[in-house]
């Protein structure tokens, strides 16, 4: 059974850092796709846009709206998924998701998951 669990998340000013961890109990499969997906203020859950993506090959992809300024990185021997956020926006703000599937097909932010962590909140203050 994947479990996902998310930790890292606070309250930082407009163009601050941050950095989420994610601890992954298992990988759904060889191949695998792990991804950053976030829930904004007032959005619904089946809203959650991706953030960033990474393959079981390294291979990773952005949304256009973090591209530059946010990193998406594995480090599969203590099986945890990193998001580094910098030059923070308020706009940034919202519940941030773990989320995981096998293969790595289709691996890329605008795709869905199988499995979901139950987030950590980020606000940026202006």
């Amino acid at each position: 059974q994947v479990q996902l669990v998310e930790s890292g998340g606070g309250s930082v000013q407009a163009g601050g850092s941050l950095r989420l961890s994610c601890a992954v109990s298992s990988y759904p499969n060889v191949d695998y796709c792990m991804s950053w997906f976030r829930q904004l203020p007032g959005k619904d859950r089946e809203e959650r846009e991706g953030v960033a993506s990474i393959d079981s090959d390294g291979r990773t992809s952005y949304s256009d709206s973090v591209k530059g300024r946010f990193a998406i990185s594995q480090d599969v021997d203590k099986n945890v998924l990193y998001l580094q956020m910098n030059s923070l926006k308020p706009n940034d703000t919202g519940m941030y998701y773990c989320a995981a599937k096998g293969g790595k097909r289709l691996c890329s932010p605008l795709y869905g998951m199988d499995y979901w962590g139950k987030g950590t909140q980020v606000t940026v203050c202006s």
